[in-house]
């Protein structure tokens, strides 16, 4: 359920590899229990928008807020405590190939949890379960499908009941069918269980059928330039770059 307690916030964020300016003066916020997509055309810096809003990179200017902490004036205390509210879904899945599902969301509970084996064992159950992978624990990453994969890497992100879900690219690799299921996953998780999630995503069927909020991040000029409901956006955006990206392979 979406209320408008802001949960993530850019305030003047700019992103960039050394001289090279990926995206500037960004600023957007994302409520508790939304599900905010970051879109675009390839090229554009979502990923790397993600990485800044996840503490994986550091802006070269402005601030990223997770609740009311600033991630990047943080120190490392809190930081580390931050990172244990973070679950971030890989575009592969970035499962261990020689661990079983179950093994691999078993990873970050016995990292930073003080449970006994037979509980870690049987949370890692649950999450898989959570995520429709209920008796395949024992299976190798490579015994599964495509959608199979992207379902246990959602298991694994959800192994420390993160507050903040992100995912890159989720349907990228995935037929139209597995995709819609992995978008009904997505929408089922947060309405079950409340967590506030960004995905980065240039796929339509996905980007409406999840999305609360959106922001459109163009590569020519390195900023956002629409926000708001994408399906307001398709239909009312007077940004042509906006409309066209939000209407193609429509029938003129």
């Amino acid at each position: 359920m979406i209320d408008k307690k802001p949960a993530i916030a850019a305030k003047d964020l700019e992103i960039a590899y050394g001289n090279v300016v990926i995206q500037r003066d960004l600023n957007f916020t994302v409520n508790s229990g939304e599900i905010f997509v970051l879109m675009g055309g390839s090229g554009c810096g979502k990923t790397t928008v993600m990485r800044c809003l996840t503490g994986l990179k550091a802006p070269a200017k402005g601030q990223v807020y997770l609740g009311s902490v600033s991630v990047w004036e943080a120190d490392q205390k809190t930081k580390d405590q931050l990172a244990h509210k973070i679950g971030i879904v890989y575009q592969s899945g970035a499962l261990w190939s020689s661990m079983t599902l179950a093994e691999n969301v078993e990873l970050p509970l016995g990292e930073f949890t003080d449970l006994k084996p037979d509980e870690i064992r049987e949370l890692a159950s649950l999450k898989l379960a959570l995520v429709g992978l209920s008796g395949f624990e024992d299976y190798f990453p490579s015994e599964i499908s495509g959608g199979m994969k992207k379902r246990a890497g959602v298991a694994r992100a959800l192994a420390l009941d993160p507050d903040f879900l992100f995912f890159d690219e989720p349907s990228a690799g995935l037929d139209p069918i597995t995709s819609s299921r992995l978008d009904d996953l997505i929408l089922e998780l947060r309405d079950s269980l409340g967590t506030t999630m960004v995905l980065v995503t240039h796929e339509l069927p996905s980007i409406f059928a999840v999305a609360d909020s959106c922001i459109y991040l163009d590569a020519q000029t390195h900023t956002m330039i629409a926000a708001g409901d994408p399906r307001r956006l398709r239909d009312e955006c007077e940004n042509p770059k906006v409309r066209a990206f939000l209407t193609r392979g429509e029938k003129k």
